[in-house]
């Protein structure tokens, strides 16, 4: 019998003052397509909260959407985007945004993350006209395998995308998770300031569904909206996503919600530490990476749902733990427990 689910966090529904939301405003009739007045409020919460009333906010039902809907407004048909081989796009997406007709340019990384360093053999294009011209450097913060981008490393990609006329697209996803991170010295003003757009991700973080994207950049706006339609993502009843937000945002109850699912990661991490164990990457988020001998992987998948993740040699594997919004406590504490009691054996 499974005790806990530790594979994902979207395996619960939503936080309960959504769903109150939507039980209390359930009859009250609203305009359509996001011109609903909760829609409204949500983005002007966002606003407020990067400091940047110019912006443009558009709220969009899930993550894969999302980002072919950025990137397929962004990119002209011999345009690419740079993302590194962890990345969303790149993993898990079925070739969604390939189907559009854009190259992905995969970077090799060993924790997630693209640097300026990493990026600039893929600019190097020759012969002129004749190969995919990069145009957008795509990021995830947390990223894929856990870790998070720091000010500086932000501060040093921003710049450099300026410099060479690159868009940089923040997937955002967890983005909650990484601004709530021990080790994070981000903002949400600072992600608004240095990207040109992101958004964050309300499916991982107490939502039913929902990703609010943030267009920063003047260039980037214009005809959003037929995209959004074009591709069936413009909801006639968009205040199913507008009133989650406007929840989420009261109170900041997105961040606190992501802050519980990343102290819940963060003590089962400690316990790992003390057993002796080693991580795949340093994570402070909400996913962690331990590497554990397959003999010990083996009983505890019997009580506890996650993905194994990678092997790392004949003995020992790399697993996937992710905490959730919603993970009680006393089912991270069952999970140390019998993790102890396995350890002890092996």
């Amino acid at each position: 019998m499974i005790i806990h689910s530790f594979t994902n966090d979207y395996s619960e529904g939503c936080h309960p003052s959504i769903l109150q939301a939507l039980t209390e405003s359930n009859l009250i009739q609203q305009s359509g397509y996001g011109d609903d007045a909760y829609t409204l409020s949500a983005i002007q919460s966002i606003k407020n909260k990067i400091g940047d009333d110019n912006a443009e906010v558009h709220l969009i039902s899930g993550g894969t959407l999302t980002n072919l809907l950025v990137l397929a407004s962004i990119l002209k048909p011999f345009e690419s985007v740079i993302a590194a081989q962890t990345g969303h796009i790149s993993t898990h997406e079925t070739g969604a945004i390939e189907a559009t007709g854009h190259k992905i340019e995969e970077v090799i990384t060993s924790d997630g993350k693209l640097t300026p360093e990493l990026i600039k053999p893929v600019l190097n294009k020759f012969p002129e006209y004749h190969t995919v011209k990069p145009r957008v450097v795509y990021i995830s913060n947390s990223t894929e395998i856990g870790t998070i981008y720091n000010k500086k490393e932000l501060t040093n990609l921003s710049e450099f995308c300026k410099e060479n006329n690159l868009i940089l697209f923040m997937d955002g996803a967890r983005l909650p998770s990484a601004l709530t991170a021990a080790s994070n010295d981000l903002t949400l003003v600072d992600v608004a300031r240095l990207t040109d757009v992101f958004y964050i991700g309300g499916t991982k973080s107490g939502a039913l569904l929902g990703e609010a994207v943030v267009i920063t950049n003047d260039t980037l706006k214009k005809d959003f909206k037929y995209h959004q339609k074009q591709r069936g993502a413009m909801m006639a009843k968009g205040r199913v996503i507008g009133i989650q937000f406007d929840q989420l945002l009261k109170d900041d109850l997105i961040f606190k919600l992501a802050a519980h699912a990343n102290i819940l990661a963060t003590k089962i991490k400690d316990t790992v530490k003390e057993l002796g164990y080693s991580f795949l990457t340093e994570s402070d988020s909400n996913q962690i990476f331990p590497i554990l001998p397959n003999k010990v992987i083996d009983k505890l998948i019997l009580k506890y749902g996650f993905y194994v993740w990678e092997p790392v040699d004949a003995d020992n594997s790399a697993v996937r733990l992710i905490t959730s919004w919603a993970t009680p406590e006393d089912k991270v504490d069952l999970f140390i427990h019998d993790l102890k009691e396995i350890s002890k054996i092996w």
